[in-house]
């Protein structure tokens, strides 16, 4: 079987004899997929090989950015504009609908940041990135000091550029997603191997953040990315491939995938489709369950 079936309910995410199909292969090391719905496009990054890229059904792989200063996550604002955290520049850029980039933030405190790695954008525009120290690493970044002595999650206002520090104590923060009401904002720390949540007010400020759950099994990978579905069960990297906890914390299930994996999200029409970044390759996994689809 592809998947570990640790509670019944994920019985009713996808069929347990779901095909895991590979799309693609042949890559450094693949990460930041997000699905662009006005081509019917998946963008991702591969980071050592300093290029993004583009799949589609009809043409496969294609080159999107090259180079890319080692682009890690990206998604996209409400306007169509691909927000993209870079690793070699230390920066969250935005590329705007005339192609031409935006830098939104490379300093805090005015010392570099050390490498924005995952970030997504909430409904009004507002946008939260994580900002570990693994762009300053050998063969996923450039090999540096860091100018900053903690590991930090941040936001940043778009019309002024404001960046905000929202927490610092973390070891190494990665991957992170709202609740489907967007009052919680779930954030992985890789190292510590645990999920944290923390309530979001108004002004875009959070809580402290507690753990909310622990990511365990049998397997190569670590909690990296990390995304909400359409029915609120949160899903993020982990030993062995993509772990399932529903909106309780209980973890439910895991997608056993080949590789370890870095990264997904959901694409096409429906937003059934699952496309992961796994080291090396590309893959495809259907779920009953659509992807929550944060723009109309």
């Amino acid at each position: 079987m592809n998947v570990e079936i640790r509670d019944k309910q994920f019985l009713n995410v996808l069929n347990p004899k779901v095909d895991i199909q590979k799309l693609a292969s042949g890559f450094k090391f693949t990460e930041g997929p997000v699905w662009d719905h006005s081509e019917n496009a998946l963008i991702f990054s591969d980071m050592p090989g300093n290029i993004m890229r583009k799949w589609t059904d009809n043409k496969g792989i294609e080159t999107f950015r090259e180079p890319s200063n080692m682009a890690n996550g990206n998604f996209f604002d409400s306007k169509g504009r691909l927000i993209t955290c870079e690793h070699a520049t230390s920066r969250v850029v935005r590329t705007e609908l005339n192609g031409s980039i935006t830098i939104l933030a490379s300093h805090y405190d005015k010392k570099e940041l050390n490498s924005p790695n995952d970030l997504i954008v909430r409904k009004d525009g507002l946008i939260y990135f994580t900002d570990p120290s693994f762009g300053r690493m050998e063969y996923y970044g450039v090999p540096r000091e860091q100018e900053l002595d903690y590991c930090g999650l941040y936001n940043i206002d778009p019309d002024n550029k404001k960046i905000t520090l929202l927490s610092d104590n973390f070891v190494q923060p990665n991957g992170l997603c709202f609740s489907l009401d967007e009052k919680t904002l779930f954030v992985n720390d890789t190292v510590k191997e645990h999920i944290r949540a923390f309530d979001v007010s108004d002004n875009g400020l959070l809580s402290e953040g507690e753990i909310w759950a622990t990511v365990s099994g049998e397997g190569q990978g670590v909690p990296d990315g990390m995304k909400i579905d359409s029915a609120g069960n949160i899903c993020t990297t982990g030993p062995g491939g993509i772990h399932y906890f529903d909106p309780a914390g209980n973890s439910i299930g895991v997608i056993k995938i080949p590789e370890p994996v870095s990264n997904f999200t959901w694409g096409d029409e429906d937003m059934r489709s699952m496309y992961i970044t796994a080291s090396t390759s590309l893959y495809k996994v259907r779920t009953t369950i659509p992807g929550n689809q944060i723009w109309s």
